[in-house]
């Protein structure tokens, strides 16, 4: 199935970002910092136009759309992320025994989870932060997949096995993603 005769997205870096491609490899600089990332692929290029990115491939066929489309994805991601960077925020829940969350260099300790005697961990991705207020868990980092994947770590950490869910909901959740 052949959609046009040509692919093509083009991503303008903001005021305050900058690209940087070489050998595949680019590099997005904003206020918030650096991130880098690699895009090697026969079937779809990159190329640099000033201070912006363009992706394109010739007669694309379905695979091809559905690459170019990630990557296009995938360097708007890391524009957001230099510009404004991400923020999962998650919500520590318990009915009797208080959960005590503390961090430990590049890992999160999850204690007295279910009257537990050792605690459970969480590893942090990344450049990753994390802060703990009261019962509320906040990741913030530029790279949305690193702050996702702490988030879900610490959330991956609390769950409980061989009992009813829907009598035991203690856990460490995600409530909000994004911003």
């Amino acid at each position: 199935m052949v959609v046009s005769e040509n692919l093509v997205y083009r991503i303008d870096a903001p005021e305050g970002v900058s690209f940087h491609l070489e050998n595949g490899r680019l590099r997005v600089k904003g206020p918030k910092g650096e991130i880098e990332r690699e895009f090697l692929d026969d079937r779809v290029r990159m190329r640099q136009e000033g201070n912006s990115i363009v992706i394109e491939c010739e007669l694309p066929r379905r695979r091809e759309l559905a690459l170019a489309g990630t990557w296009n994805a995938h360097v708007r991601n890391m524009v957001k992320g230099v510009m404004e960077g991400y923020e999962y925020r998650l919500k520590i829940v318990y009915a009797h025994f208080p959960i005590k969350v503390s961090i430990k260099g590049k890992e999160i300790l999850i204690e007295n989870f279910l009257g537990e005697k050792r605690p459970r961990r969480a590893e942090i991705f990344g450049n990753c932060k994390v802060e703990v207020k009261n019962d509320i868990v906040t990741v913030t980092g530029i790279n949305i997949e690193e702050v996702g994947q702490t988030a879900a770590n610490i959330e991956r950490a609390t769950r409980i096995k061989d009992y009813d869910p829907r009598v035991f909901q203690d856990g460490i959740y995600i409530i909000s993603k994004g911003d």
